[in-house]
C-alpha cells in the first residue's frame, strides 16, 4: 500500500474513500480544530521539558503539589466517588435510562461480547493484569483501618481493597463523561467528541465554544496524554522482564526501547485499521487470552481457597463500601492516634487517577455505544468493568496470597528487595508449564497495552477534529499514537514518569467542577428533551422531536410550549 502526498487542490465534501491513501496536506489540516491540538501539545510540552532539563526539582515541586492536593482536597474526590456511583443508579431507574443512543431503527455496532471486551481492554488495559496480582503485597503489609500488619483481618482487607478501588465507584467515575457525550453523539448527531459539547447545556453554546471551552478540552487531552504515556512507561518494564525471564537476558535500556518499539508499532497499525479491523479484533482475541490464563491459574492453582477468599472478599466490599468509600482518616494529626496516610496514597491517589482517564475512556464508551440503551450502556459498563477486574484480583491476587500465606514463596520479601515486577513473574513461576504461562501474559499485556493506548489515540484524534462524520484521519490517529510512545521513551530513562504521572493527576483538580457540570448537563438536557416529545413509552424512548432552537443556545428558550410538548408525564 503506498501513501500519496498532495499539497493543493480541493478537499472532497466527504472526505477521501476508505481505501485511498491520499494525504492532502492542505485539507488534513482544514478539519483540525488548532487551539485544542496546538494548545494541547503546548501544554505537554510546558510540563514535561523542565521534568527533562531539571527532572529533580521537578519532583520535588510535583510532589509537593500531590500532597497539597491529597491531604486538602481529598475529601472532594472521595465525595466525587460517591456522587459519581449515585448519579449511575439514578440515571438506570429513572426515564432518561431508558432512551435510546440513536435511530429507532438503529442496531448495536458491536455483538455484547466485542463490546464489554473493547470497553473493559480500554478501561483498564494491562495494569489490572499487574496491579491484581501485587495490589494485596502492599495492603497486608499497610492495611487500612489502623488493623494489625499481616493479622487475619489484615489479609481480608489486603484481597477486598483492589476490588473496591477497581470496582463499581471506578466504572461510574468513567461513565460520567462517557452519559452527555454518548447522547450529544447519538441523539442529538453533534458530530464532535469534546467535554465542551457535552456541557453546552450548563455553559451554554457561547461560552462553551469560546476559550474557556478550549480550556476544559485542553486539560482533559493533557490529562489524557499524561496518564497514557505513564501508564505505558509502567507496562514497558513489565513486559521487559517478562521476556527477559524467557528468554534468559537481563533486561536493559536497550531491550526497554525494543519493546516500546514493538508495543508502538503494534497499535499503530491498530490505529491505521481503526474501530472495527482493530481495536475490536484486538479486544476479542485479549478478552478469550486473558479469560484461558485465568481459567488455567484457578484449576492449577489453589482453588477452593481462590474462589473462598473470593467470595468473602466480595461480600466484605459490598457489606462495608459506604465506609471504605468514605474514611478519611481524620483525627491522624491529632497526639494519641496513628496516621497511615492509607486514603490519600490509596483511595483519593486512584479517585483521581480514574478522573483523569475518565475522558479517553468515557468518550470512548460513547463511541461504541451506539443502538444500545442509556441504561444498558451504564448497566453494561460497571457490571462488565467491574467483574472483569474483580476475577483478576480474585485469581491473581489470591494465588499469590496464598503463595505467600502457605510459606510456599515470600512474595512481599522478593518485592521489597527487589522490585514488583520480580514478584510478579516469581508468581507465575510457580505454576506449571511457568514458561507457556509466562509467554501468554506477556502477550497479554502487550495486547492490552496495544488496545488500551489505540484507544487513547483515537479519542485524542477525535477531540482535536472539528467534525466528526466518520472515523478520525488515519493520519492523525497515528500522529497521537507516537506521541504518546515518544514521550515516555523520554522519560523512562530520566525518572521523570512518576514525576509526570502525578502532575497529571494535580491537573485533574479542576476537573472535580467540570465532572459536576457534565452531570448537571446530562439531566438538564435529556429532561428537556423528554418534556418535547409529544409522547414517550417505556421500556424503550426514541428522542425524535427536537426544537427549532436549543435551549442553550441565545435564540433558544428551556421552557416548552403546550403547542410543542407537555409539561411532565402523566
Amino acid at each position: 500500500m503506498s501513501v500519496r502526498l498532495n499539497a493543493g487542490g480541493g478537499c472532497p465534501a466527504s472526505g477521501y474513500p476508505q481505501g485511498d491513501t491520499t494525504i492532502n496536506i492542505q485539507c488534513a489540516f482544514s478539519n483540525i480544530h488548532k487551539p485544542i491540538f496546538f494548545g494541547s501539545l503546548g501544554l505537554l510540552l510546558i510540563v514535561t521539558l523542565p521534568l527533562i532539563i531539571f527532572p529533580e526539582m521537578g519532583r520535588v515541586w510535583v510532589m509537593a503539589a500531590q500532597g497539597f492536593v491529597t491531604q486538602n482536597l481529598g475529601m472532594l474526590y472521595q465525595t466525587m466517588g460517591i456522587a459519581s456511583l449515585g448519579f449511575m443508579i439514578y440515571i438506570v431507574f429513572s426515564d432518561i435510562g431508558q432512551i435510546k443512543l440513536g435511530d429507532v431503527d438503529a442496531e448495536p455496532e458491536f455483538s455484547l461480547f466485542s463490546w464489554g471486551a473493547m470497553l473493559f481492554a480500554a478501561g483498564i488495559g494491562g495494569a489490572v493484569v499487574f496491579w491484581g496480582m501485587v495490589e494485596w503485597m502492599y495492603y497486608l503489609q499497610n492495611p487500612p483501618f489502623h488493623v494489625e500488619p499481616f493479622s487475619e483481618e489484615a489479609t481480608a482487607w489486603a484481597a477486598t481493597y483492589g476490588m473496591f478501588h477497581w470496582g463499581p465507584i471506578a466504572w461510574s467515575i468513567y461513565l460520567v463523561p462517557a452519559l452527555p457525550m454518548a447522547y450529544f453523539l447519538h441523539v442529538r448527531k453533534h458530530k464532535v467528541l469534546r467535554i465542551s459539547e457535552a456541557i453546552r447545556p450548563v455553559l451554554g453554546e457561547k461560552l462553551a465554544r469560546s476559550w474557556l471551552g478550549n480550556i476544559i478540552d485542553i486539560l482533559f487531552i493533557f490529562g489524557m496524554l499524561g496518564g497514557g504515556a505513564t501508564s505505558l512507561g509502567i507496562l514497558v518494564p513489565l513486559i521487559n522482564q517478562g521476556l527477559g525471564n524467557l528468554f534468559g537476558f537481563t533486561p536493559n535500556p536497550v531491550s526497554q526501547i525494543g519493546v516500546l518499539v514493538g508495543t508502538t508499532a503494534l497499535f499503530a497499525i491498530s490505529a491505521w485499521r481503526g474501530l472495527k479491523g482493530g481495536i475490536e479484533m484486538l479486544s476479542d482475541i485479549n478478552m478469550w487470552l486473558g479469560l484461558a490464563v485465568l481459567l488455567f491459574v484457578l484449576t492449577v492453582g489453589p482453588t477452593v481457597f481462590i474462589l473462598d477468599t473470593g467470595l468473602n472478599s466480595i461480600g466484605l466490599m459490598l457489606s462495608n463500601l459506604i465506609q471504605m468509600a468514605t474514611w478519611t482518616e481524620p483525627f491522624g494529626n491529632f497526639d494519641g492516634f496513628e496516621e497511615t496516610g492509607f486514603p490519600q496514597a490509596w483511595t483519593i491517589f486512584y479517585w483521581a487517577w480514574w478522573l483523569v482517564f475518565a475522558p479517553t475512556v468515557g468518550l470512548f464508551i460513547a463511541r461504541i455505544s451506539k443502538g444500545r440503551r442509556i441504561k444498558t450502556m451504564v448497566a453494561g459498563s460497571i457490571f462488565f468493568g467491574s467483574l472483569g477486574c474483580a476475577l483478576f484480583f480474585i485469581i491473581l491476587g489470591n494465588y499469590g496470597l496464598y503463595l505467600q500465606l502457605s510459606g510456599t514463596l515470600d512474595v512481599i520479601q522478593l518485592m521489597n528487595d527487589q522490585s514488583a515486577n520480580v514478584a510478579f513473574y516469581a508468581v507465575l513461576a510457580e505454576l506449571p508449564l511457568s514458561w507457556l504461562v509466562t509467554l501468554a501474559v506477556v502477550i497479554l499485556l502487550a495486547i492490552f497495552t496495544a488496545t488500551t493506548f489505540d484507544s487513547i489515540a483515537y479519542i485524542l484524534s477525535s477531540a482535536a477534529e472539528k467534525n466528526l462524520d466518520k472515523e478520525p484521519a488515519r493520519w492523525h490517529r497515528l500522529f497521537w499514537a507516537f506521541t504518546l510512545s515518544l514521550l515516555p521513551m523520554s522519560l523512562l530513562f530520566l525518572g521523570g514518569l512518576e514525576t509526570l504521572q502525578t502532575a497529571s493527576i494535580v491537573s485533574g483538580v479542576p476537573l472535580l467542577l467540570i465532572a459536576l457540570l457534565l452531570m448537571i448537563s446530562m439531566v438538564r438536557a435529556a429532561q428537556y428533551d423528554l418534556r418535547y416529545q409529544p409522547n414517550y413509552e417505556e421500556p424503550e424512548i426514541n428522542i425524535e422531536e427536537f426544537p427549532e432552537n436549543d435551549p442553550w443556545t441565545e435564540e433558544g428558550s428551556w421552557e416548552v410550549t403546550d403547542d410543542e410538548g407537555y409539561q411532565e408525564k402523566t
